[in-house]
């Protein structure tokens, strides 16, 4: 943002201010007026009808100008604050790539023969099954196994039980884990990587790691190398 639209953007929000302010104040003075006349008028010669309707549409049209600028402002300031926040973001953005992050995703890409996942257990889970799927979101690999609490790591091969090898791309794999009372876990899928480059196309940045896209909300920590 330049220097020019900084300035004319104040410019612009101070104008509001004054004229609310202006407004305001006229309001306030017609409200008082108005409740003085109405309570001083002459029982015998009641306040006209059409001048009391018209008095009505005055005070209307005074509401609706406060509301207005009341709307007007609050649009100024949610579009100064979206358009902060973007730059904001894809400077945060950019200043990762080159640097190793932890994401948190179920995608990891099979590449030679290797997919790579990391979760994190919130207590141990003996009875747990492990599924792959494919972009299509068919199952191409599962496996039961009993998983310890905190950090852990699962690497696939590309291959099914029937060792048929599936091509290079986007797998997803997903944790059914259950504690020896087969209640449920919490499992929270992530994955490592290099972030190689951010697409600046849409209106947040997405980190891309290994060819997989990640949202930098969903970044849980970033490190050098």
């Amino acid at each position: 943002m330049t220097i020019e639209n900084i300035i004319a953007t104040g410019s612009t929000q101070s104008s509001l201010t004054n004229s609310k302010k202006t407004i305001a104040e006229n309001f306030d003075t017609f409200l008082a007026l108005l409740t003085t006349q109405l309570k001083n008028q002459n029982p015998l010669e009641p306040l006209d009808t059409n001048q009391f309707t018209q008095q009505m549409v005055q005070f209307t049209s005074v509401e609706q100008q406060l509301k207005t600028n009341e709307f007007l402002e609050a649009l100024l300031l949610s579009s100064k604050n979206v358009e902060g926040g973007k730059y904001a973001a894809a400077n945060q953005a950019i200043g990762m790539i080159g640097k190793t992050i932890t994401a948190q995703s179920s995608v990891s890409i099979l590449e030679n023969g290797q997919a790579n996942w990391t979760y994190t257990l919130g207590r141990d889970a003996p009875i747990s099954e492990i599924t792959i799927r494919n972009e299509d979101g068919a199952i191409v690999f599962s496996k039961q196994l009993s998983l310890s609490k905190g950090e852990g790591s699962f690497t696939w091969d590309g291959k099914d039980a029937s060792g048929l090898q599936y091509p290079d791309g986007k797998y997803f794999m997903t944790i059914n884990a259950k504690d020896a009372n087969e209640k449920s876990v919490s499992a929270l899928i992530q994955i490592q990587g290099i972030v190689d480059s951010v697409d600046l196309t849409g209106d947040m940045p997405i980190l891309m790691v290994n060819g997989s896209p990640i949202k930098l909300d969903s970044v849980l920590s970033v490190r050098n190398g």
